[in-house]
């Protein structure tokens, strides 16, 4: 519940913004705002996983959503709603930074649930387990993405903020009543307490190529920015905010579908390897997935791509909970979201104006219309899908590299004999 509504909260308010201001600018940099303020918090929200006991951290998560929801909420009633038109508006942009920050919250939650999955499960039993927390998120990504467009184009953002409130107290509520058997923090080192940036590059130095593996993923997320930034405004110029809000829900059944086969077939002993040939499928559906102006073709190439988001995150968290202790995988986890996310912030901040200014005039107005514009397409539409062909082209050569590094065979064979000995 508590995904949901987080999830519930970002889509609604990226839809109504776009819908209020036209701007792909501001989309763009909603998500910089977003993607930026998950790097920087996940070297302290992980520290919070490991300090407390996980349950007092999820509490945290949720309580601290609730108090940013109500905040916003606050704001919009008190505001006229002309003014939420004006993309230079302060109180938009206040409005904006509550929920997504609210939003954000939840990724203590987020970095929880895999060492959570280290504490009661055995380690054979992980990387199914891995697969079910990814089909958990995908039933929540399914439930926000059908009606966030739903309730953003019959009822409006005041509504959004009343439901996202209602669910934050219902989540709260019911993880009061839940019992976790954890007796007791582990804190072996005597700063273990604070963030201890150090102690954590430490331990992941201690692994060969364990630092390769989460500068592969911070590459990635590098090049999903431009997909994150800017594929609301590319599906909005296909169909409606109603049809893109149920097409969401129904192709995010696409993470149910890999967090189940995951958790029914596992990810073998080779987890990085399975890592890196789902990556090279997902690249090779991003160069093609909009190489004609065609919601089908989207819908195809999305669908396929979301089945193998759960098995990339599994194999990533597999190896973690493998080769990390559980004392520091809360700040492990957290500082791999916060190095990995780090390269999106600048990505959704540059993407924007590359889009606006040199994709889109490529396809309108510019070179590209007679290049390519008799079989691709023209329009500010055509330059976004050209862009998205372009940055799935640099994954995938980027990614068939990474393949032949040393610090893949390194981690690969650390991980072997981890598994060998256990």
């Amino acid at each position: 519940m508590a995904a949901l509504t987080n999830t519930f909260v970002w889509f609604a308010v990226t839809f109504w913004v776009f819908l209020q201001t036209q701007s792909v600018l501001a989309t763009s940099v909603m998500a910089g705002v977003y993607v930026g303020t998950v790097a920087l918090s996940g070297f302290f929200l992980g520290s919070l996983v490991d300090r407390y006991r996980k349950k007092t951290a999820m509490l945290l998560s949720s309580i601290f959503s609730l108090i940013l929801y109500l905040l916003a909420q606050i704001i919009f009633s008190s505001t006229s709603a002309s003014v939420f038109t004006d993309v230079s508006s302060l109180p938009l942009w206040i409005f904006i930074v509550l929920t997504l920050v609210g939003a954000i919250a939840g990724n203590i939650r987020t970095i929880a649930l895999p060492t959570l999955v280290t504490l009661l499960i055995p380690e054979a039993e992980r990387d199914k387990a891995n697969g079910l927390v990814g089909t958990a998120n995908g039933v929540s990504f399914l439930i926000a993405s059908i009606f966030s467009g739903l309730a953003i184009g019959f009822l409006g953002v005041y509504w959004v903020m009343v439901f996202a409130i209602a669910l934050t107290v219902a989540a709260i509520l019911h993880l009061v009543t839940l019992s976790i058997p954890e007796q007791k923090i582990t804190h072996p080192e005597h700063h273990s307490q604070n963030i201890d940036i150090r102690g954590t590059i430490q331990a992941i130095s201690l692994v060969p190529g364990l630092f390769g593996l989460i500068f592969f993923n911070c590459f990635n997320n590098f090049l999903g920015g431009v997909f994150m930034s800017l594929m609301d405004a590319y599906g909005l110029s296909l169909v409606s905010v109603q049809v893109w809000g149920i097409l969401w829900g129904i192709l995010s059944l696409g993470f149910i579908v890999g967090g189940l086969v995951v958790a029914k077939r596992g990810l073998g002993n080779r987890p990085l390897q399975t890592l890196f040939l789902a990556n090279i499928v997902m690249w090779v559906i991003a160069t093609g997935f909009t190489i004609q102006a065609s919601v089908v073709l989207l819908a195809v190439g999305m669908f396929i791509y979301l089945c193998l988001i759960p098995v990339v995150e599994a194999a990533e968290q597999t190896i973690l909970q493998a080769v990390i202790p559980l004392e520091r995988q809360g700040r492990v986890f957290g500082f791999a979201q916060s190095i990995e996310q780090a390269a999106s912030p600048l990505t959704a901040f540059m993407i924007g104006p590359i889009a606006q200014f040199i994709f889109i005039p490529f396809m309108t107005t510019g070179a590209g219309v007679d290049l390519i514009g008799s079989w691709f397409g023209t329009g500010a539409d055509r330059g976004i899908a050209l862009l998205f062909a372009a940055t799935g082209l640099i994954g995938l050569m980027v990614t068939l590299l990474a393949m032949r590094s040393r610090a893949y065979k390194k981690l690969s064979a650390k991980y072997q004999e981890h598994w060998l000995v256990n």
